[in-house]
Formats: C-alpha cells, sequence, structure tokens
C-alpha cells in the first residue's frame, strides 16, 4: 500500500473516522496530488501549495496539514479559465482581465473547499481550515505549477480540477502532508 495513504488511514484510526473510497492525497514538498479510489492510484497530478511554510494557523497564509473532506464543491458547469470570487463566478475568464489583476493566484474553474477533520489541529479556533477558506482550485498560473506560490490553497491546472472534480464527492477525504 501506498505509504501515504497508510499514513492517512492511521490517522482515520486514531479519529474513529472511516476512510472513503475516494481519496485525495498532497504532498507539500513533491508539489504532487494524488488521486486514489478504492486504494488504487487513478491519476497524479502536479500542483502549487503555498509560498510559505506549511500552516495550520489562522492569517498564515501557509497550505495546512492533516486529514480533510471537501465540504463543498462550486463551480460545476463553468468554462475552464472561469474567476470566481466568493465561489460565485464573475462570468469572467482571467484572460480577460487586466495585467495588475492577473498578477494574481485567480481562483478559476473549479472549487473544493476544505474542512479540517482534526479538532485543535486543523479544525476550530485558530487553527480551522474551513474558516480560513482553503481549496484545491484552478489557476490563471498554469506555467508556475509544480513550486510552491499559493496564499495556502492547492491549486491545479485548469482541465485537471474539473475532471478531479468530477471524480470526487463531498465527504470525500484529503489528506494533505509535508
Amino acid at each position: 500500500m501506498n505509504e501515504t495513504l497508510q499514513r492517512m488511514k492511521e490517522r482515520c484510526a486514531a479519529l474513529g473516522i472511516k476512510p472513503t473510497e475516494r481519496v485525495i492525497t498532497v504532498s507539500i514538498a513533491r508539489q504532487l496530488l494524488m488521486f486514489f479510489a478504492d486504494g488504487a492510484l487513478q491519476k497524479s497530478h502536479v500542483i502549487s501549495t503555498s509560498l510559505r511554510p506549511p500552516s495550520n494557523v489562522k492569517n498564515s497564509r501557509g497550505t495546512p496539514r492533516g486529514l480533510h473532506e471537501i465540504a463543498e464543491k462550486h463551480g460545476v458547469g463553468a468554462p475552464p479559465g472561469i474567476v470566481f470570487k466568493g465561489r460565485v463566478s464573475t462570468g469572467k475568464h482571467f484572460h480577460e482581465l487586466d495585467d495588475e489583476e492577473n498578477s494574481k493566484n485567480l481562483v478559476t474553474t473549479r472549487i473544493l473547499w476544505l474542512r479540517g477533520l482534526e479538532p485543535g489541529g486543523n479544525a476550530g479556533g485558530n487553527v480551522d481550515t474551513y474558516q480560513r477558506y482553503v481549496y484545491l482550485h484552478g489557476t490563471n498560473h498554469e506555467e508556475r505549477l509544480g513550486t510552491p506560490f499559493s496564499d495556502g490553497c492547492v491549486v491545479m491546472n485548469n482541465l485537471e480540477i474539473i475532471a478531479l472534480f468530477d471524480e470526487v464527492r463531498t465527504g470525500d477525504l484529503v489528506w494533505i502532508e509535508d
């Protein structure tokens, strides 16, 4: 069994959580997301995580570690590259925006909003992933994938986030580790 999946299953057991059939794992060190179904690797994707060190603390802008679930899905049917603000489509593709706006890492295409499942670790209080608005989402800077550059989210290629979005369900587990 994949070592990452094993660590995730051990954390699930410690928390009394039943592992889901579909699981996403994120390696911050490798800048790699892997999607598993029934324990078998289905697809891996080059991603980007935070430019800052990993952190679960509010306002740190670091990518949070630990066991999460997909709490909400936003963007079904939106074209690749559509920009979201507050999880609502602006109706504009990032190419339609000016250079200043495009210099930012925009939330594009699809959103998988994460909720931490570890009380005091990434859930509740000053370490709540959901309250920090940490997502898996598309980006207007696909050329930067593979190197850390986000503000805490896990960012992906726009076409790849569509495919992943279509495969996963709310409640599916997401494991993020160094």
